[in-house]
């Protein structure tokens, strides 16, 4: 099961590419979309179960509305790219409970930090898009202490690193800039997460930005250089913790993916049974245990499955008790004439909605926030030709 599931992004000439960013904008509308609408639901009281299955009922209905003309005789695949996934205060990420599960009565409280993270795919091309709020906040009563400043901290780490993304940058200047950041608000990037290219039916690519690595992840980690018509995933995670280091705890993985990239033969049947469901249902992309017919037998298929890595879990991880944790995903296309923002800006975020003592010092970075995602070429004399600068402007 090698990838001839798409060519690479950069072998296709430019009319495929823009057609292919249309379908990623297509899914980015449909993520803002539902992603309002949950964040108008996460209220004090709201079950976390509830509002994940409406997150992907919501995601479903969106993708099954557009791209309904067969191509060449073939339905074009669209669906959910990731599932919704509703992580409160110090759970950095991947909470999307099952009805069996003890954790599906859990319910949200007033002033919980609260990170919504889900995507949507057309024809494989994923929008994903998290973003964090606090339930019950108000400009009358804002977020302060130290869950505005993780929030404040991963919001500016997330707008500095979308103006680093571009093409011949590498990969350790978004590591680097992040780390300082939110050093500024007393904060730390969660250890090891990764942020991954993205092509056709791909949201986890060879090319990865690394956040606060430890010094082995350091020596390992390869740098990469970003190039024009790559699309990448950024995934920004702040906590207020000391040290930036999470772990798992109690609640089980419930969000999957298989590695198109591994191949072995199941030996039970109900392993190879689960592992076809799963491939029907999701593909490439992550989906949750609840889509599948039978809860019981795809635990006990997914284990044989995870064994030999053709399937992989998201493990639900935690930062210390007490502490908070913020994030925000957006996905970016490098267009010759500059980057492109395919998801939406926050729907929650506003700068009266947090408030915090601290801010950022660094000139340079202060100076980079200010910086247009695509920078004006020629301001006054080809404007007004055809909307983007001439190729070889395009730096």
């Amino acid at each position: 099961m090698s990838s001839a599931e798409g060519k690479p992004v950069e072998d296709k000439p430019r009319s495929t590419a823009e057609a292919d960013i249309t379908k990623y904008k297509t899914a980015a509308d449909i993520v803002h979309n539902v992603t309002k609408k949950l964040v108008e639901l996460c209220v004090e009281g709201a079950n976390i179960l509830e509002l994940c299955v409406e997150g992907d009922k919501l995601l479903d209905q969106g993708t099954s509305g557009v791209y309904n003309k067969a191509v060449k005789g073939v339905k074009v695949a669209k669906g959910v790219a990731f599932p919704t996934s509703i992580s409160v205060n110090n759970c950095v990420a991947h909470f999307s409970p099952l009805a069996s599960d003890p954790a599906s009565s859990q319910t949200l409280q007033k002033g919980d930090v609260v990170k919504l993270h889900l995507g949507a795919h057309i024809d494989g091309f994923a929008s994903v898009s998290a973003e964090t709020l606090v339930v019950g906040a108000t400009p009358e009563a804002p977020v302060t202490g130290r869950a505005a400043d993780a929030i404040k901290a991963a919001w500016h780490a997330a707008e500095i690193a979308m103006r680093l993304v571009k093409a011949g940058n590498k990969n350790w200047a978004i590591t680097d800039a992040v780390n300082k950041v939110t050093a500024a608000w007393d904060c730390k990037a969660v250890e090891g997460m990764l942020s991954c290219q993205q092509t056709q039916n791909v949201i986890d690519g060879k090319k990865r930005i690394i956040l606060n690595p430890g010094e082995q992840q350091k020596k390992d980690f390869e740098t990469a250089t970003f190039a024009e018509y790559e699309v990448y995933g950024i995934d920004i995670l702040v906590t207020s913790g000391e040290d930036g280091k999470a772990r798992t705890e109690d609640a089980k993985a419930t969000v999957y993916q298989r590695d198109s990239t591994v191949s072995y033969q199941l030996k039970m049947k109900t392993s190879r049974a689960v592992f076809s469901e799963v491939q029907k249902k999701a593909g490439a992309f992550p989906f949750n245990i609840r889509v599948l017919d039978d809860e019981k037998k795809a635990r006990m298929g997914l284990q044989e499955a995870c064994q030999h890595a053709l399937v992989k879990p998201y493990d639900v991880i935690y930062t210390p008790a007490n502490t908070f944790v913020a994030a925000f995903h957006f996905t970016i296309a490098l267009l010759p004439a500059g980057p492109t923002l395919i998801t939406q800006p926050p729907v929650w975020y506003k700068p009266e909605l947090v408030k915090t003592e601290k801010e950022l010092e660094d000139e340079e970075l202060k100076t980079l926030l200010t910086k247009k995602l695509r920078e004006d070429k020629k301001k006054n004399k080809k404007k007004k030709t055809n909307g983007e600068a001439p190729d070889e402007e395009a730096e």
